[in-house]
């Protein structure tokens, strides 16, 4: 199989970090350059065990620069773009849309621009290019608890300004491929949950809280539910759709592990209490984590009024996906989240810098702004 050379925007992120560990453990002979503006979510640190690797090479920029990204195409004759890029914290885009309306709808079409002007009017990789656009189950709306799953073929019906902003990029993608004939393939995927993830987001917030003994907070009563996918088995998905995925196609990539969040915290604590009570040295570690050495990480959970517009649940049917390209998650929930515990516990120099406050100062220094 001829070598690829991919363009991974928002590579220094949480899933953008993990596929491109992946993809380079498993394509040694591969290019990947990462496109990433770094902001707050976005971390150089994700990308440390490949920074050595002469086929890697990190750019500090904007999606939104066309430009910048045309450049890119030409320079490194790219034939894959895989654009994870995006806001994608539901409370943040209530409270501030303007930055999901920027990123994700703005910022794919810039890509979009590129990609069209250099691939096929430039004539650069015009049959052999391939646009893969990472997107989420939640421009499918909400469903019942007898509801059957999303499909491929459920109706858009996004009900915050995220998943809005994601739906109107699919759009996007889509209409670039049928009236530019751009080679786009597109996947929909559940929560993801696993090293690096940034905690703000539910179980790594959690994680941390513990370990700060602070209260865990949970909207409502806690009976949303949500399909959760470890992180890996989402990078392993995109392989295949690269591989397998017939261009112009949607393929669905879920963990086949629908969870209440009440049951997800609850079972964290559990997992959490028996970690310190069977490993003294975390104590030690952590000695803040009152909660968690007495054996009763449960004690901090503290119920908040729920968020607005907050969807029920989401599920994904992965027929589609299994069928075609034989996708099917390798990780059970129950092995995931003792990964992702393991990592937390191990990592913690990775997540205090990351929730310290100074960080974002740190990174102008070290990086300046974003190339012009």
């Amino acid at each position: 199989m001829k070598n690829k050379t991919l363009l991974v925007t928002g590579g220094a992120g949480f899933i953008g970090a993990n596929f491109v560990h992946y993809w380079m453990r498993n394509h040694a002979n591969d290019k990947v350059i990462v496109l990433d503006a770094l902001t707050y979510a976005g971390n150089r640190a994700n990308l440390d065990a490949v920074a050595d690797n002469a086929n890697f090479r990190f750019v500090h920029g904007d999606i939104c620069d066309t430009v910048l990204v045309e450049s890119l195409l030409r320079e490194e004759s790219v034939d894959t773009l895989v654009h994870f890029a995006a806001e994608s914290h539901v409370d943040r885009s209530i409270t501030g849309p303007d930055a999901f309306i920027e990123t994700n709808i703005i910022g794919t079409y810039s890509l979009l621009k590129a990609a069209k002007k250099v691939w096929i009017d430039e004539g650069l990789n015009k049959e052999g290019h391939r646009f893969h656009h990472v997107s989420t189950d939640e421009v499918y709306g909400t469903l019942g608890p007898k509801d059957p799953a999303f499909t491929e073929d459920t109706a858009y019906a996004p009900n915050s300004p995220y998943s809005a902003s994601k739906a109107a990029s699919d759009h996007l993608v889509r209409a670039y491929h049928h009236t530019y004939g751009l080679n786009i393939t597109t996947s929909n995927c559940s929560n993801n949950y696993g090293p690096y993830h940034f905690p703000e987001k539910l179980i790594p917030l959690v994680l941390t809280n513990i370990l700060h003994d602070k209260a865990l907070p949970i909207y409502g009563d806690g009976q949303q539910i949500r399909d959760w996918l470890y992180v890996e088995d989402h990078a392993r998905g995109i392989e295949l759709v690269l591989e397998k995925g017939q261009v112009g196609e949607n393929y669905n990539i879920g963990g086949h592990n629908e969870w209440a969040n009440i049951d997800i915290v609850n079972e964290i604590c559990r997992l959490m209490n028996k970690a310190f009570a069977t490993r003294p040295v975390l104590a030690e570690k952590y000695p803040e984590a009152k909660a968690a050495t007495a054996g009763k990480a449960e004690s901090l959970i503290t119920y908040v009024a729920d968020r607005a517009g907050h969807d029920r649940r989401y599920a994904i049917d992965a027929r589609k996906t299994n069928a075609e390209l034989g996708y099917k998650p390798y990780e059970s929930f129950e092995s995931g989240i003792a990964k992702t515990i393991e990592w937390y516990l191990s990592n913690d120099t990775w997540w205090k810098a990351v929730m310290d406050g100074s960080y974002l100062n740190w990174l102008t220094q070290q990086y300046g702004k974003p190339e012009e």
